[in-house]
């Protein structure tokens, strides 16, 4: 059975699917509709899954690794997808091992080690990030790469300006990312 074959079928489960072709769409197989299932990519059959999966307009969607084996590109589209299915209202409940996902897709994040949850909060917030220190990086006049460690990083950009009399050649300031605070919280620092 083609993909579209195979959409189209399963659309008839429910009493108020979403359009068959714009399903199909929406998750990136229109060229590979005619397809058959078994001459798929993997990303192909983790699109086809994720269609079958919002046809039916759920209220709870569980998405356990939703990207893997998503080209960049693809995995971008996704996401598009995934927050446009909350905003409709659909409750998802998504695993993954990519942080930058979590971090982009999630209301609230769990950390789960070694089979305890760790800790929940928004992504902002996970392990103490907005207290963290943060790095404020620049390059000096002699041409040297220097960075700093600050809790008041504001401050610590306004001086460098005052030191340099307005810009402040490469400046740069970093928070740790959702994947340093996690390896921090799981001791895999």
């Amino acid at each position: 059975m083609a993909n579209a074959e195979t959409v189209h079928h399963f659309a008839g489960y429910y009493p108020d699917p979403r359009d068959p072709d714009e399903v199909i769409a929406t998750v990136g197989l229109t060229e590979s509709a005619a397809q058959r299932m078994r001459l798929l990519s993997g990303g192909q059959r983790r699109r086809l899954d994720v269609a079958l999966g919002i046809l039916g307009r759920p209220e709870l969607l569980f998405l356990d690794e939703p990207t893997t084996g998503f080209d960049p590109a693809a995995r971008r589209l996704f996401w598009d997808l995934v927050e446009n299915l909350a905003r409709e209202g659909t409750t998802i409940l998504l695993t993954t091992h990519y942080l930058d996902e979590a971090e982009r897709l999630a209301d609230r994040v769990a950390v789960i080690a070694r089979g305890r949850i760790l800790e929940v909060a928004t992504p902002a917030v996970l392990g103490g990030r907005q207290q963290a220190e943060t790095t404020v990086s620049w390059t000096d006049l002699d041409g040297a790469r220097r960075s700093m460690a600050s809790t008041e990083p504001t401050r610590t950009v306004v001086e460098l300006a005052a030191a340099f009399d307005g810009e402040v050649p490469d400046l740069s300031v970093t928070r740790p990312t959702l994947e340093e605070t996690y390896l921090g919280m799981v001791g895999e620092r």
